[in-house]
């Protein structure tokens, strides 16, 4: 049974979850779930407390609710899906994750662009590249939390050597909306990224490594993983652009 309301103590627990991981906006209760909401992402959330010591997240955001990982609770509430923890840790967890995905999935990283954006100048050449810098950070952003910092071939964690990868590249795209999409890349270490941009490697829709039979033996032996990426439809669109139009497949 969810407690409603909530007594001090739960609330007071609820508030501080919410605003630890981004959602700093409370705005209403209903039935026992708090709702917040948060200035730098889309989607609203609702946290509460069964009176089995479960505490239960709420999720909105299309997104976030497909690609978090978590067993939905059977349970009627708010939200497209709602999920259960058994402490406050593992909420917490979940709440740093589920905002890292709220800000990167589409459409978040192109919201940000067109709000810094809006009133920058585009008539000369230099100041189009000024605003593509814009876009590339934003997109970079956007990967970092998507992927959680990490390469997921080599597991590097070094922000230094760390590139976004784009699979239909940015001179490519037609829209901004294809450029910021953060399905259209991956978070590369240095080495990965070059061979991924000049096509001397690709990804198959399982996420394992293809070869350019152009590259060198010495190469591709320094091309190391430990794992492979876990794409989504979303990604496979992109990469098969990429194997099509990118990769060197005759070498």
């Amino acid at each position: 049974m969810i407690e409603a309301p909530q007594s001090f103590a739960t609330g007071q627990h609820c508030d501080k979850a919410a605003s630890d991981n981004g959602f700093r906006r409370r705005t209403d209760e209903t039935d026992g779930w708090r709702r917040y909401e948060s200035t730098t992402v889309q989607g609203s959330i609702w946290l509460a407390f069964e009176d089995s010591d479960l505490w239960l997240l709420a999720v909105e955001h299309a997104g976030v609710v497909s690609e978090i990982g978590l067993e939905s609770a059977q349970i009627d509430g708010p939200g497209l899906a709602r999920f259960r923890f058994e402490g406050l840790s593992d909420l917490h967890e979940a709440m740093h994750r589920l905002y890292e995905l709220a800000a990167s999935l589409p459409n978040g990283p192109l919201i940000e662009f067109e709000r810094k954006v809006e009133d920058m100048p585009r008539a000369t050449e230099a100041e189009r590249l000024v605003v593509q810098r814009v876009g590339q950070d934003i997109f970079r952003e956007g990967l970092v939390r998507y992927w959680r910092g990490r390469c997921p071939l080599t597991g590097i964690e070094d922000r230094q050597l760390l590139r976004a990868s784009h699979m239909k590249p940015w001179k490519d795209c037609v829209t901004d909306e294809e450029r910021l999409d953060i399905y259209n890349g991956m978070l590369l270490s240095g080495l990965w990224d070059a061979a991924f941009d000049r096509g001397l490697v690709t990804f198959g829709d399982d996420g394992q490594p293809l070869f350019s039979q152009s590259l060198s033996g010495v190469a591709r032996s320094e091309l190391r993983w430990c794992s492979t990426p876990v794409l989504t439809d979303a990604h496979l669109l992109y990469l098969r652009w990429h194997r099509e139009s990118v990769f060197d497949k005759e070498g």
